[in-house]
């Protein structure tokens, strides 16, 4: 099985080792070839993201199935312009809209950035950036527009007596590697909704 990910580029520095890694351990005998396919800033949109999904199923190594992941907000972060997407689902439905009816494509996102999927790793986030500023409160993925999760995060490591700001590839790989992967996936349903689009497509147990 060939697997081509879609993904923002320090996104892909940060999360694939530890997203590797879990599938090993769900995918014994199974694992999927893992193909990346990273973008700075942001992925393509529109009739470009359609022309390199199609490319992917298509190429002279092709794809099996393609998914792509993004955030709600895309670019500098928290957003100078606009987000492209209202929230995950949005970036769901216009996704597979413009790719249009490709049933080996999978449209994903993570709500309302990637750093949602950290929250849960509180304590850990805390030791990194010496602050004990509390956690946000709640499900980690209702984090909103008006303060998004790595902004949350960069603020403590900003506060923190460690001196340095949060670097996304840096420090949510660190933060993920001293952690197991299925906490964040237990609390939030957007991470859990991708994991398990990888586990059906390589035929594995799907997690409730």
């Amino acid at each position: 099985m060939k697997i081509a990910l879609i993904v923002e580029g320090k996104t892909e520095k940060a999360f694939l080792p530890s997203l590797r890694e879990f599938l090993q351990r769900r995918l014994a005998g199974a694992m999927p070839r893992l193909d990346v396919f990273p973008y700075d800033g942001r992925i393509p949109k529109e009739g470009k993201l359609k022309r390199v999904v199609e490319n992917l199923l298509a190429g002279r190594n092709p794809a099996d199935h393609v998914i792509a992941l993004t955030d709600v907000y895309t670019g500098t972060n928290p957003p100078t312009n606009p987000p492209d997407f209202i929230d995950a689902q949005d970036a769901k439905n216009k996704m597979r809209q413009w790719v249009g009816a490709e049933p080996r494509f999978h449209p994903h996102a993570a709500q309302y950035d990637f750093e949602a999927w950290l929250l849960p790793y509180w304590p850990t986030i805390q030791k990194l950036a010496k602050h004990n500023k509390s956690a946000p409160g709640g499900n980690p993925e209702t984090v909103n527009h008006n303060k998004p999760p790595a902004h949350r995060i960069k603020e403590i490591f900003e506060i923190g007596k460690c001196r340095d700001s949060y670097v996304k590839p840096r420090d949510a790989a660190r933060i993920l590697r001293e952690n197991d992967l299925s906490t964040a996936i237990n609390q939030c349903s957007e991470l859990k909704a991708f994991i398990n689009t990888i586990l059906s497509v390589c035929g594995g147990p799907f997690i409730p």
